[in-house]
C-alpha cells in the first residue's frame, strides 16, 4: 500500500456527504463514491453515449463508457506515481461525463441553445446535478451522495453565477482556488485520453488517414520509431503501436512535469494546493503538440463534412424533442410529468440529457413519424 503524499487528499479528512451516513466497511469512503457511480443508471447509459460517432455507426468506435474508462485508467497510473489518492481520482474520471446528452457535443449544444432562455445547459454541472439530484437508488436520499471532494471535482467548470447557487462545492470558484491534484489530474488524463482515441476512431472510420496524421508532430515522431523498429508491419498495427507510444510519452511527461512543479511550489497540505497555480500539467514542449492535434482533430475529423452530417441531424433531434416537451408536457413520461411546475424547462433538459443515442432517435421517431407507436 502506497502512502498518500501530505498534499493528496485522505479519505479520512473528507469534508463529507450532505446526508450523513454510517462510515464503510472494508473500504474507503471514495471507494464507495466509485462504487455508487459505477452501479448507477447514468453510468451504464455512456455505453450508448457518442464520443465522436454515434452508436449505431460501428461497434468498435469509443462511447462516453469506454471513455470514461480510459481516463480513469490513465488518471489511476499518474496518481500512483504521484502517491495522489487513487480511489479519489478514479471515481472523478468515472463520473466526469454522467451528465453528457446523447449525440456528444453536438447534443450539449442544442440543448444549451434550448435552455438558454431558462438559465442553459453545461454538461458538468449536469454531472453533479445527476449524482446530487436525478439518481433515484437509495432511501435515505437523493442522489448518490458522493463525498465533497468527489462532487468538488465533478464540477470542472463552473461560471460565478452558477457557483453561488451551488452551496459549498461552488465555494472554490467564488474564492478563485484551484481544484484538489486529484481533480487536475482527472481533468488532464480526459484531455490525454480522447486526443489520442480519437485519433484512433478517426483512422479506424477512414476520416482520417495515415498520411494526413504524418503532418502532426505527435504522431509523425512515434510513427517514424515504430516504422524504424518494424519496418514490414502491418497498417493496423502501426496504429495502434504508434498511439500506445503517444500515450506513454504523454503519461510520463504529465508524471514528470507534475513532480517538478510540486517540488518548485512544495504544497504540504490540500489547502497549499488550492492556493498554488495549477500544478497539474505537461511540459511545455509537449503541451504545444497536444494543442497541434487538437487542432489538428478539429480542423479534420470534428468538422469532417460525414461527422457535421451526423451532427446536424443531433442538433435537429434533440431541438425538435425540446420544443415538443416544452409545448406539451403530456408527451413526457408520468415521472416527468409529476415533478414540473415552475422548473418545466430543467425537467424537460433532464429528461433529454438522460436519453442514450438510440433512446433519442426512437423517441423522435415516436414523436414525428405517423408510423410509429
Amino acid at each position: 500500500m502506497i502512502e498518500l503524499a501530505t498534499y493528496a487528499v485522505h479519505a479520512k479528512t473528507s469534508h463529507g456527504r450532505r446526508v450523513r451516513e454510517t462510515a464503510p466497511v472494508g473500504r474507503t469512503e471514495f471507494q464507495r463514491d466509485r462504487d455508487r457511480i459505477i452501479h448507477s443508471t447514468a453510468f451504464r447509459r455512456l455505453e450508448y453515449k457518442t464520443q465522436v460517432f454515434v452508436n449505431h455507426e460501428g461497434d468498435l468506435f469509443r462511447t462516453r463508457l469506454t471513455h470514461s474508462l480510459e481516463v480513469a485508467q490513465i488518471a489511476r497510473s499518474v496518481a500512483r506515481s504521484l502517491r495522489l489518492n487513487e480511489d479519489l481520482v478514479e471515481a472523478i474520471s468515472l463520473a466526469h461525463d454522467l451528465g453528457h446528452t446523447p449525440f456528444g457535443h453536438a447534443g450539449q449544444d442544442a440543448l444549451n441553445r434550448c435552455m438558454r432562455p431558462y438559465g442553459g445547459f453545461e454538461h458538468n454541472l449536469q454531472s453533479l446535478r445527476v449524482v446530487d439530484v436525478l439518481e433515484r437508488r437509495y432511501a435515505a436520499f437523493d442522489g448518490l451522495n458522493l463525498c465533497f471532494e468527489t462532487r468538488e471535482g465533478i464540477l470542472k467548470h463552473c461560471a460565478l453565477k452558477n457557483a453561488r447557487l451551488l452551496g459549498d462545492v461552488g465555494q472554490r470558484f467564488i474564492k478563485r482556488r484551484r481544484a484538489s491534484l486529484e481533480a487536475q489530474l482527472a481533468n488532464l488524463a480526459d484531455e490525454l485520453a480522447y486526443n489520442n482515441h480519437d485519433v484512433d476512431d478517426g483512422l479506424r472510420s477512414g476520416l482520417l488517414s495515415i498520411e494526413q496524421l504524418s503532418e502532426v508532430s505527435l504522431f509523425a515522431c512515434h510513427q517514424k520509431l515504430v516504422l524504424k523498429a518494424y519496418p514490414k508491419l502491418d497498417a493496423r498495427r502501426l496504429v495502434h503501436e504508434t498511439i500506445r507510444r503517444m500515450i506513454s510519452t504523454l503519461v510520463i511527461d504529465l508524471t514528470q512535469q507534475t513532480a517538478r512543479n510540486i517540488r518548485e511550489h512544495a504544497p504540504r497540505c490540500v489547502e497549499d494546493v488550492q492556493k498554488a497555480p495549477p500544478l497539474v500539467a505537461f511540459s511545455a514542449p509537449l503541451a504545444r503538440q497536444q494543442q497541434e492535434l487538437k487542432i489538428f482533430l478539429r480542423d479534420n475529423l470534428y468538422r469532417h463534412y460525414q461527422v457535421c452530417r451526423m451532427t446536424a441531424k443531433a442538433r435537429r433531434v434533440v431541438t425538435e424533442l425540446f420544443d415538443a416537451f416544452l409545448a406539451d408536457s403530456r408527451l413526457l413520461p408520468p415521472q416527468y410529468q409529476t415533478s414540473l411546475g415552475a422548473e418545466k424547462p430543467r425537467m424537460v433538459a433532464d429528461y433529454i440529457a438522460g436519453m442514450t443515442d438510440r433512446y433519442a432517435m426512437r423517441e423522435h421517431r415516436r414523436l414525428f413519424a405517423v408510423d410509429e407507436i
